[in-house]
């Protein structure tokens, strides 16, 4: 049984990956058609799974395939992406999606199809794995990465049979969630139709508050352990359940987008990075014209182009996009609220100090602190929510080594709804004496490298019963109305699957009733030929 508030869901085993020799060869004939152009507008989580799932169904159905990935970005990943620690190439640190767990199959087999390694662990650094912190002091503290007999105990004498009820809780909200991966649910067409069949409407139209009370989980288990775990993403009751599943997380040495990276290489997709699409309008044949080029911060905004293309798949957020899509198009993706979240992170010499949580002398503060709300506080909105602790997680990630003085220091990331000043950081370092601060904050002695960033990182997950289109119109598909039903690398791997299929089934389909391309016959499969 873990407490720990990690985003994640359990999901469907994706198959191995297609390759280039797997393609079908098709007998030459007059009438044989093009290869299905299809155009992915970003290389995060659902356009990456998009273009792997849509190579291998490709294969699978008999028809050959040509995707370009556009991505503004230098990067691939999305909002998986690392920042150098002292500005160093060879120490990339997480500034977004940190982790994944066992159960996320998807990301796990592309995981398996690299040599990646695992990022190392913290066991030798002193203090416990976690603590839930109130502002005032620990309402909750677990020694070691899993729960041992001893806290277990102590867990069932302090809030009963609450915490075996939520896990039974957890794990039949997920059960039902899992029923989207397999027919006859995959590949579906709606999510608002998948999510009422599912039988998951009482978890999305309920607060993570009103569901977990509804069903029984009331008290102190809820303050202490729930509310840490779920309070930064103000959040449905699905979301609230699925942040309780936590077994087996991970990440990716170096960083988690190389995951995408991976089933970028195996789709074989030509992958665009730093280049912009402007607009998408539709074209002759249900097909679509983009507009696209270098980004806004390339040196070069003058080679700007317009390509056709069969399909096309919005795999970025719209409304952070900056794309005009044309007034014809049946459905414009609406706007959603997201959180705006100040990631620090920084490293200094110093542990975090036991003073600050109101901790005996020389008793070591945990290495990952979720925050909670005291007794008798009541949740506010917006930054103010944040309340009396003042942050909503801080964590020490990994001991490093200073490149400059060769000394070993410690790398934190602290999640907050404002940036930190130097005041608090003095406090959470435990810094005493004056002369180590400048008017500029406090020195490189205490605090050697700081990177901060603030981004619109994840949704808001309020309480609805109908969610975003996934088709925007005929050959347009949009994977981004994930995010407002649960947002997380895994969940938008899976619509990037699912939406994958349904253009595999759609053209499949066109083949079969020879209307391809506007009513040419079906290309002729060569007999000893097919999917290896």
């Amino acid at each position: 049984m873990k407490l720990t508030g990690v985003v994640c869901l359990t999901f469907a085993a994706c198959q191995a990956a297609a390759r280039e020799d797997e393609q079908v060869v098709f007998a030459s004939s007059e009438n044989a058609v093009a290869p299905l152009s299809v155009a992915i507008i970003g290389a995060g989580a659902g356009g990456a799974s998009t273009a792997y799932h849509l190579s291998k169904f490709a294969a699978a159905s008999g028809f050959a395939v040509n995707i370009t990935v556009f991505e503004r970005n230098d990067y691939i990943g999305g909002r998986s992406t690392t920042v150098d620690v002292y500005d160093d190439l060879t120490s990339p640190v997480e500034l977004g999606a940190s982790i994944f767990v066992k159960a996320n199959h998807i990301l796990e087999s592309a995981f398996n199809l690299s040599t990646r390694s695992m990022v190392s662990g913290t066991s030798e650094i002193p203090g416990a794995s976690l603590g839930v912190f109130d502002g005032i002091a620990f309402a909750f503290v677990q020694e070691t990465n899993s729960l041992t007999w001893w806290e277990s105990a102590k867990a069932l004498w302090k809030w009963g049979l609450a915490p075996i009820r939520c896990n039974a809780l957890r794990k039949t909200t997920v059960d039902r969630f899992d029923k989207m991966y397999d027919e006859p649910q995959f590949p579906f067409a709606s999510l608002t139709q998948v999510v009422t069949d599912v039988d998951l409407l009482d978890a999305t139209s309920a607060t993570g508050e009103n569901y977990i009370s509804e069903n029984g989980l009331t008290g102190s288990f809820g303050h202490d352990v729930i509310q840490a775990s779920t309070r930064l993403r103000h959040i449905n009751g699905l979301l609230a359940m699925v942040c309780m599943s936590t077994d087996g997380a991970k990440s990716v040495e170096n960083g988690n987008w190389q995951i995408f990276d991976e089933m970028l290489a195996r789709s074989n997709a030509t992958t665009q990075l730093s280049t912009e699409v402007s607009s998408v309008t539709p074209g002759k044949d249900s097909t679509y014209l983009l507009r696209h080029g270098p980004s806004a911060d390339s040196p070069d905004l003058t080679n700007h182009e317009d390509t056709s293309f069969d399909v096309v798949v919005l795999a970025a957020p719209h409304q952070f996009a900056n794309i005009t899509l044309d007034h014809h198009i049946a459905h414009i993706p609406e706007k959603i609220p997201y959180v705006q979240l100040h990631v620090t992170l920084l490293t200094s010499p110093h542990l975090l100090s036991p003073a600050f949580f109101n901790m005996p002398p020389g008793k070591p503060a945990p290495k990952t602190i979720l925050t909670t709300l005291p007794p008798n506080e009541e949740p506010q909105q917006g930054a103010a929510g944040v309340g009396t602790p003042g942050f909503f997680s801080v964590s020490l990630l990994r001991p490093v080594t200073n490149p400059k003085t060769g000394v070993q220091e410690y790398l934190y990331k602290i999640f907050s709804p404002e940036p930190p000043n130097s005041t608090f950081l003095t406090h959470l370092l435990g810094l005493k004496q004056p002369h180590h601060h400048t008017e500029r904050g406090i020195s490189e002695e205490d605090i050697s490298w700081i990177y901060r960033k603030v981004w619109d990182s994840y949704p808001y997950e309020v309480s609805r019963v109908t969610f975003e289109e996934i088709q925007l119109d005929e050959n347009l598909y949009y994977t981004s109305g994930m995010d407002g039903f649960i947002s997380t690398m895994e969940t938008n791997a899976l619509m990037g699957m699912n939406v994958a299929r349904l253009i595999a089934d759609r053209w499949q389909a066109k083949m079969a009733k020879g209307t391809v391309r506007g009513g040419m016959e079906a290309p002729t499969l060569l007999p000893s030929e097919g999917v290896m």
